[in-house]
């Protein structure tokens, strides 16, 4: 999931909110830093709720915020959280598709390399789906 990141400079550091996450902040003495930090924060939260069986709040566009009083001057950036990592163990099974929907997976996968995998693909797809529309 890509979360937006509002991002504060101060004299001697960067602060950053995060609109979509109720709670969730971060910062660093450099923005490289900042933004790390608050990759950490967010899994870290994220995962707190994924144990106690909460639904992940959704990730929004930057253009929700744009009009917003709240987050006027400052530098926007995006960050990129596999949710899939802070679901627990990987376990193996065995699925039955069509062939011709793996061999269509298998193709995208090899032009989209953050999926990394048929498996990691078939994940990141799931989560997407189930942790955004809890049951």
């Amino acid at each position: 999931m890509l979360y937006p990141i509002a991002i504060d400079k101060s004299e001697s550091s960067f602060g950053i909110r995060i609109p979509d996450i109720q709670g969730c902040f971060s910062g660093g003495e450099t923005l490289n830093k900042a933004v790390k930090n608050a990759k950490e924060a967010i899994e870290a939260h994220l995962e707190l709720l994924l144990q106690d069986n909460e639904s992940l709040p959704t990730a929004n566009s930057i253009d929700k915020y744009f009009a917003d009083d709240e987050y006027q001057n400052v530098i926007w950036a995006m960050v990129d959280i596999d949710v899939t990592r802070l679901m627990g163990k990987t376990e193996k099974i065995n699925v039955t598709l069509p062939s011709l929907l793996i061999h269509r997976i298998d193709q995208y996968v090899l032009s989209h390399p953050e999926y990394g995998s048929r498996s990691g693909f078939l994940a990141k797809v799931a989560a997407d789906n189930i942790l955004n529309n809890p049951v």
